[in-house]
């Protein structure tokens, strides 16, 4: 299918990004897989570039000698979506960190995709403003960000990163330059092809740069921190709290095990972990009597439906300790066994419950530990696979039990297979089952249009 890499393709990257192309023993391991590391796959050559220019470079390079490429920035993702399957050549865009342009009239902020959550966050609080999307891992790039469409823990009130995105500069397989978008607030001018690249898991285009939508930063913040004696009675709260007229900016689940898991990993303590389960809330605005206001309307909305206690969460020490802790939950559990994969998947909101209380039992049936934590607010759930010692052959059997049970029932209660992490390699057999082969057959017409030659992150999402 592809062309085999040569020591010709390696001498000709060279010539066009001096100093910054790597083969053999020169790259390392991390590399081959992503953070959750069930897919692995060994690049002939890395190429770690600055520019849009050098993308475009190494792209019509590719494009014209069929070499398959495959797009990674921090490596964080959990599905195999930036692992070099097929060999071929490894863009590192983690060097393409700059702040392009601030635009305080159209509340914009372009950045290159390679700029990391955590920075940009901290640029946008310097200057005063706030980028609403808000995943749990803080380390990933903008431009990872984009290829799975995140969501994050701000996203009840303020929505996903497409939300987020009002244009992306794109370098197409064959090493062609586009902008998709633009800084308008509205856009009906023909297909959207920005929003159709967000998602797309680096297998339609590579996104160079973003031009971001920011807000004024909230003047206030406060979150509250509510214990229940049983997971359903907490997640059963939460359609009361939906249908309030108080939308939180967050609106976070999570179980006992996992904040006992998070204590240990991060070596200290979390402000309670006496109950079953917990919500995490979190209001923000522009005066401390609204913002109290919707503090206290949902606090006692909680206490009327079940909830034992309501911690109150407003000084910086305590929001760090909790949210930080809240931040580690993937990394806690991760160091809880000695492997794991994970079930991202997302339902209606008013299934959360259900759907989570259903996991518990597919636990049982299969023999598995399965802990869990996610965006109640948006029914968008992760929920963990821990291998446990179990040998090669049973955790391999029991994990696609379980998977094909939950992914199976989130399709009958109208959920999908992914919330935010994509479907890269892992997942692909899933989504094929819940969209069925003709929505299949439309994706790859989509992917034949933009990709010709098949070269971009090739055998993923489809």
């Amino acid at each position: 299918m592809f062309a085999t890499f040569t020591a010709a393709d390696l001498e000709a990257l060279r010539a066009l990004i001096p100093g910054r192309v790597f083969d053999g023993k020169a790259i390392n391991e991390d590399y081959f897989h992503d953070e959750l590391g069930t897919a692995f796959g060994v690049p002939d050559a890395l190429v770690r570039v600055l520019s849009t220019t050098e993308v475009s470079q190494v792209m019509k390079y590719a494009f014209g000698h069929n070499l398959p490429v495959v797009v990674r920035g921090s490596g964080t993702g959990l599905v195999g979506g930036s692992v070099a399957v097929c060999g071929g050549i490894m863009l590192d865009t983690s060097l393409m960190k700059k702040v392009l342009e601030l635009d305080e009239d159209n509340l914009t902020v372009t950045v290159q995709s390679g700029m990391l959550l955590m920075e940009l966050a901290e640029y946008c609080n310097n200057h005063g403003y706030q980028y609403c999307p808000d995943p749990g891992e803080k380390s990933a790039t903008i431009g990872g960000n984009i290829s799975t469409n995140a969501g994050g823990m701000r996203a009840m009130k303020y929505g996903v990163t497409r939300d987020a995105v009002r244009s992306i500069t794109v370098v197409l397989p064959d090493g062609d330059v586009q902008t998709f978008g633009s800084k308008v607030v509205k856009n009906s001018s023909g297909y959207d092809l920005k929003d159709l690249i967000i998602g797309s898991e680096g297998t339609l285009g590579i996104v160079t740069e973003a031009v971001l939508k920011i807000i004024p930063k909230p003047e206030y913040s406060v979150s509250i921190l509510v214990p229940f004696s049983t997971m359903n009675d907490a997640i059963s709260a939460v359609p009361r709290i939906i249908r309030a007229q108080v939308t939180p900016v967050a609106t976070e689940y999570m179980s006992q095990d996992v904040i006992l898991f998070a204590e240990e990993y991060l070596g200290r303590k979390f402000p309670t972990h006496a109950s079953e389960a917990y919500l995490l809330l979190s209001f923000d605005g522009n005066t401390a009597e609204a913002v109290r206001h919707d503090m206290e309307a949902i606090a006692d909305l909680c206490l009327e439906n079940g909830a034992l206690d309501v911690f109150l969460i407003d000084t910086e020490e305590r929001s760090a300790s909790v949210w930080s802790a809240r931040g580690a939950f993937l990394e806690a559990i991760k160091s809880s066994t000695d492997q794991m994969d994970e079930c991202d998947v997302v339902v209606p909101r008013s299934r959360v419950a259900e759907f989570i209380m259903y996991t518990h039992t597919v636990a049982s049936e299969v023999g598995l530990r399965i802990p869990s934590f996610g965006h109640a607010g948006d029914g968008n759930l992760h929920i963990y696979l821990c291998r446990d010692g179990l040998a090669d052959s049973e955790w391999e059997r029991r994990k696609s039990l379980a998977f094909s049970k939950m992914y199976d029932t989130a399709r009958t209660m109208g959920g999908q297979v992914s919330g935010e992490h994509g479907i890269g390699l892992d997942k692909k057999s899933y989504l094929r089952s819940a969209l069925g082969e003709r929505q299949i057959e439309l994706m790859r017409g989509i992917k034949a249009v933009f990709d010709p030659k098949g070269i971009l992150n090739p055998g993923k999402v489809i």
